[in-house]
């Protein structure tokens, strides 16, 4: 068995919705660095190219009328969420997110199969794609379709883990009903960003799944610190009450304290924390078995090609150095691709993601804190734990 797939070609660079945010550079930019950095020929790493995914895999998670309307827009008419500003129309739409829906697929697919026991697929997590329609810069969800598939190959309980500044709204919309699978997204709160309309810590699933939605709304400005001392409040507990056979997450970068879409104050050293914490959850409770998706991300030399090598550093092996220097020929990449941006020098943003621990005796108008406590305080109860006891 291989250690771990790396779900991967440059075929994959073809999700390019022109001069808009989510620029498939960023992606291009993270394999060249984890390269120079030696992650991908570490032994026991192997990399698979896709196939695209096919549109029984799709239905499973999208509507047939929503697959024909992606299949046949054009420029200039807006229909199911296509033709806006979000959600442009780009050539080859459908073949080049059925190629990142199917390179997501592989990787639950290879890990379910015992083939490898970790997997990554760096240019996925399209969380926001619904049913019908395109949403937040996604088509179709990938995230989604790998999930559906892990059922249907007989998966009990799937375990999805979202650390996106924005709200896993479309993967929780598909599995809200589900009592299978466990949702749980830590992001800024949707009073300040998109989708604005949903991830409250009220969402806790639907009828028969009560407690497998879980939302951690975070304030603007939180920093390592907060968000670390949220993430161990309430992520683990509630994985260790449902029990996960395998783990999803998505990975998104841009909490980052430079992406300009967003406005929390993470460091790579805290994303980097946050990776090595999804991935002992994984070994404690899931017997390694873990499929690591990327996600959002727009300061796209600064921080996102740092932040997700280290991730692929972290489900391929031991994690990297935060004090190591960006390679020489990395740099020089950079600044072919993007010239007059700011290129860094270390894989560090010279932070340690020390946090405290939450307790209740946090008596403070901390806003952390009072998020902390409402998310325990929905969703705990339901999941037979007790919101105010520390140890659960």
């Amino acid at each position: 068995m291989t250690d771990t797939t790396v779900v991967w070609n440059e075929a994959l660079l073809g999700y390019d919705m022109g001069e808009h945010p989510l620029n498939p550079v960023r992606v291009e930019l993270t394999m060249a660095l984890a390269r120079d950095l030696g992650v991908l020929d570490r032994p026991g790493v192997r990399l698979e190219a896709p196939a695209p995914a096919d549109d029984a895999a799709l239905l499973r998670v999208h509507t047939p009328g929503y697959l024909d309307a992606v299949r046949t827009a054009t420029v200039g008419a807006s229909h199911h969420g296509l033709n806006t500003p979000d959600n442009p129309v780009f050539p080859h739409m459908h073949d080049a997110s059925a190629l990142v829906a199917g390179a997501t697929l592989a990787a639950a697919e290879a890990v379910w199969r015992g083939e490898t026991r970790r997997a990554v697929s760096i240019s996925g997590g399209l969380h926001h794609a619904m049913p019908d329609h395109a949403s937040g810069f996604c088509v179709y969800n990938d995230p989604a379709v790998a999930i559906a598939r892990l059922l249907d190959l007989g998966a009990e309980r799937v375990g999805y883990v979202d650390v996106d500044v924005h709200h896993g709204d479309g993967v929780q919309e598909i599995f809200y009903n589900d009592p299978r699978v466990m949702t749980i997204s830590l992001h800024e709160t949707p009073l300040t960003l998109f989708p604005y309309a949903t991830g409250f810590p009220a969402e806790t699933g639907g009828p028969g799944a009560e407690g497998t939605s879980v939302n951690i709304a975070l304030p603007p400005g939180t920093s390592d610190a907060g968000w670390l001392r949220a993430f161990h409040a309430v992520v683990p507990s509630a994985l260790r009450c449902f029990r996960p056979q395998i783990l999803v997450t998505q990975c998104g970068a841009d909490g980052h304290r430079l992406d300009p879409l967003a406005d929390l104050h993470l460091t790579v050293d805290g994303q980097r924390a946050t990776y090595l914490a999804l991935r002992d959850l994984a070994e404690e409770l899931c017997d390694g078995r873990w499929v690591a998706t990327g996600g959002g991300g727009y300061a796209l030399v600064e921080a996102v090609p740092r932040a997700w090598a280290h991730l692929l550093a972290v489900v391929t092996g031991d994690a990297l150095d935060p004090a190591l220097p960006t390679p020489a020929s990395w740099r020089a990449l950079v600044a072919d691709r993007c010239p007059g941006r700011r290129c860094p020098d270390a894989m560090t943003d010279g932070v340690n993601p020390a946090y405290l621990p939450w307790s209740p005796g946090f008596e403070t108008p901390d806003a952390i804190d009072r998020t902390i406590l409402a998310t325990r305080q929905a969703v705990f109860p339901l999941l037979g734990l007790d919101p105010a006891d520390p140890r659960d």
